[in-house]
């Protein structure tokens, strides 16, 4: 009988030892645009990938395990991996201006909106 993937289950790479996990997300809605929340803990900017093609935004977090030299583990509770995330963006957003900012392992992208174009009156003239 063979297992289904879950979203909240951590994936196996080819390589030994290294997972990929979905990081959890907040999406935040405001006048101005959206504001998303990523928890990447370990994460560093050096180690942050964020891009936008297509009209999808894809966010890659890679982590390094944290063994002393010399050291080996006896017990781990938790299992380090990278992370992987992505989104289609609506046809609102102004891709030139994203914005994002990681702070203690928690990034935090802002999606602003395009302005909505104000009504005007157009003149009919006659023949």
């Amino acid at each position: 009988m063979s297992r289904q993937h879950s979203d909240d289950e951590p994936r196996k790479l080819s390589t030994p030892e290294q997972f990929v996990f979905t990081p959890p997300i907040d999406i935040y809605e405001t006048d101005e645009g959206l504001v998303l929340y990523a928890d990447l803990p370990g994460v560093s900017v050096g180690s942050l990938e964020l891009q936008v093609q297509d009209n999808k935004l894809t966010l890659l977090g890679k982590v390094e395990p944290q063994i002393p030299e010399g050291a080996r583990p006896l017990h781990k509770e938790y299992e380090v991996g990278n992370y992987l995330r992505s989104f289609i963006l609506s046809g609102e957003i102004v891709h030139s201006e994203i914005e994002a900012k990681l702070s203690n392992g928690v990034l935090r992208i802002f999606l602003p909106k395009a302005p909505k174009a104000e009504p005007r009156r157009i003149q009919v003239n006659t023949g």
